[in-house]
């Protein structure tokens, strides 16, 4: 057993990637998405993959998994009825919330109030009362939890949240709750808010553990489905899901924490361009993961994802740790428009989606997409997937044509101007996480993958000035890669809440040195050795009476060698960083959490053949594509016949299985050792 199998689950496909632990040899599959049961999808695939590499399911070790289940669960308002229970006076915490309103300054007058997750009919409130230390100031009242609960269980909820005053500080009357809910509703799943977010702000507190109760009965009975089926299958190995924060959770521990699993699709690009960035000595990284619908970009900054604090989906908000992510309405499936207001050009963010699809596919669709332009800008070649794949490169023209008519220009114009906007959506994402995030994005490159990222990569390198642009290995699989390629990671938190003048040093390590055994033991739980496992601090900071902290990473060993003096420095670079100013104000430490990471996968990444640095081997055709307002001259090349230091000049399109790159005219590619295509101006 030395395989391990990445599964993404998209909209569209489902990705597979199976790698061999021994020699980095892999192999990749695409399978159309199952959406009423993703695991048949899955299933589908496994056999296909298996049968590739000539090995059972019963050889595979690890299966490892990015998934939309919980996400979907939210943005659908498919989530259980949650029952909530909080300390007496707080009924209405889920509905006064924050008294922030998203829009402009009339936001508040058309602004419709998001239905909270748990209704007010189905919250209730119990005596009892912890006070801002942990101790005890009123004891609960046990008969009146059981008619409370009584009341709930007949109003048919389905989860349980417990979310007491101050109950991150102690546990107890929570854990009590829980212990007469499971008599009273045995069958109902229970989440308690000093397990799920041990930190202080009642409202994020509560929200985030409703939120995990909401999707528990979803995810709960996805995973055990999965686990059934793949045990049917024949597979041994270990299921671990991919949490928001690019690690990995066990199955079993994702069933009691989904809440972690709200970016779990997202974050598997970003741990894959992790590990080509890793083996193509790129540490600077802006990704553009372009898919059917929606484009999601990330900041890499030396081999290290920016993680947030906040998860969000939809307008849920959750605290909870999260890669730094932000998604656009961009992709393949976006549809162009005139709307009859303006007369001006616009693209998305409505998309065709996969059925009934851009009209090149052939599946019924009508309206012109950003497919179609690339189609009929000659971008995206007749023949994909090997030539298994037709395109309706007239159709498309037909599409686009109708866009011509209503501008009032040529149909390549319409096209190419198509293209211009897409481009210009994406620029804007990746300006929010690079330029407003204090990053200057010519010292990083940008790495498009996604079914369609390879194709705009180009382009998008060229506004934002980040060279070279990346066409990485297997790019349309490059999530699933990430699954099977990232490390376990648990992590727990704790409020602190003082300022530095008052704090003792030997303090906090000791308090975080008890966080890091507990996390540590969560892991050496799942079989990971004593040894193999790294830990890592963190730190919430801010200056006293600010609303908003700052979240600084920081290793034991520094945070003992430089102490809380090191701590402040590296607080005020940051904020200089991110607000260009400092204050000469008091500073406080606000949370303290504990990371724990499994052991790193040490594979070197597959190296190809040397090439001579002439491409001709693998020229399929010549062809003809738009490039500056003119048809140019192009060459079609195959990927799977590229050579190492072969140097393409453009404009050309590269062509594999699962993604199509496009170099400019102005532009050349360069196939470094491990295959990946590095795109730079000529």
């Amino acid at each position: 057993m030395t395989y391990r199998l990445g599964v993404d689950v998209g909209g569209t496909f489902t990705d597979l990637l199976l790698l061999d632990q021994k020699n980095g040899s892999f192999w990749r599959h695409k399978t159309p998405s199952t959406p009423h049961d993703s695991s048949e999808g899955i299933l589908n695939g496994l056999g296909a993959i298996c049968e590739k590499a000539g090995i059972t399911p019963a050889d595979i070790e690890y299966f490892l998994h990015g998934t939309t289940v919980a996400t979907n669960a939210v943005l659908e308002g498919k989530g259980s009825r949650v029952g909530l229970v909080v300390t007496e006076g707080y009924g209405q915490v889920m509905q006064i919330a924050r008294s922030f309103v998203p829009g402009g300054l009339a936001g508040w007058i058309v602004w419709p109030k998001p239905e909270p997750l748990a209704a007010l009919e189905d919250t209730v409130e119990i005596a009892g009362r912890i006070d801002a230390q942990g101790n005890e100031i009123r004891p609960i009242d046990e008969a009146g939890i059981r008619a409370a609960l009584e009341k709930l269980k007949a109003q048919g909820v389905e989860a349980l949240t417990v979310s007491l005053m101050n109950g991150y500080l102690n546990g107890a009357h929570e854990k009590r709750v829980a212990e007469l809910a499971a008599e009273i509703m045995p069958e109902v799943p229970i989440s308690l808010s000093h397990l799920v977010l041990p930190e202080m702000q009642e409202y994020e507190r509560t929200l985030t553990t409703v939120a995990n109760a909401a999707v528990r009965p979803v995810v709960g009975k996805y995973v055990r489905n999965l686990r059934d089926n793949l045990r049917g299958g024949g597979m041994a190995g270990s299921l671990s899901l991919l949490r928001s924060d690019g690690g990995l959770m066990s199955s079993e521990k994702s069933e009691e924490q989904p809440v972690a699993l709200l970016m779990s699709g997202p974050a598997g690009g970003v741990t894959g361009a992790l590990w080509v960035g890793k083996n193509a000595g790129i540490k600077n990284i802006l990704t553009l993961d372009v898919g059917g619908t929606s484009t999601d970009v990330a900041l890499i900054e030396n081999l290290e994802a920016r993680r947030v604090r906040t998860t969000e989906v939809g307008h849920l908000s959750v605290r909870a740790s999260a890669l730094d992510v932000k998604t656009v309405g961009a992709g393949g499936g976006s549809i162009a428009y005139v709307p009859e207001l303006t007369g001006a050009l616009r693209v998305g963010p409505q998309s065709a989606g996969a059925v009934p699809g851009p009209v090149a596919y052939g599946k019924g669709g009508t309206l012109p997409t950003v497919t179609d332009a690339n189609v009929v800008l000659g971008y995206l070649p007749e023949n994909l997937l090997g030539g298994t794949f037709k395109l309706d490169r007239e159709g498309a023209k037909a599409a686009v044509q109708t866009i011509a008519d209503k501008l009032g220009i040529g149909l390549m114009e319409a096209a190419r101007g198509i293209i211009d906007i897409v481009n210009e959506n994406m620029f804007g994402a990746l300006r929010m996480i690079s330029v407003q995030q204090g990053y200057d994005p010519r010292h990083f490159a940008v790495m498009g993958f996604g079914g369609a990222g390879p194709l705009h990569v180009n382009a998008v390198a060229k506004l934002m000035g980040s060279w070279p642009a990346v066409s990485p290995v297997s790019p349309g699989v490059l999530c699933a890669l990430g699954d099977a390629t990232t490390r376990m990671r648990t992590e727990t938190a704790r409020s602190f809440s003082k300022r530095f003048s008052e704090t003792q040093e030997a303090e906090v390590i000791a308090l975080l040195e008890e966080m890091a055994a507990q996390t540590t033991k969560e892991l050496t739980a799942e079989g990971i050795a004593d040894a193999d496992v790294t830990v890592q601090f963190e730190l919430d900071v801010r200056y006293e009476g600010q609303a908003f902290e700052v979240p600084l990473s920081i290793s034991p060993e520094v945070l003992k060698a430089d102490g809380l003096a090191g701590v402040k420095a590296r607080f005020d670079a940051e904020h200089e960083r991110l607000f260009t100013f400092n204050m000469d104000t008091e500073h406080e430490l606000v949370n303290l959490r504990a990371v724990a990471l499994g052991p790193l996968l040490e594979l070197e990444a597959l190296r190809l053949p040397e090439g001579n640095g002439d491409p001709v081997d693998a020229k399929v055709r010549d062809h003809e594509l738009w490039f500056n307002g003119a048809m140019a001259p192009a060459a079609i090349y195959d990927r799977a016949k590229l050579r190492a230091g072969d140097v393409i000049k453009g404009p050309a399109i590269v062509t594999e299985m699962d993604s199509t790159t496009l170099i400019e005219g102005d532009c050349v590619g360069t196939v470094d050792a491990v295959g990946n295509i590095l795109i730079n101006l000529a």
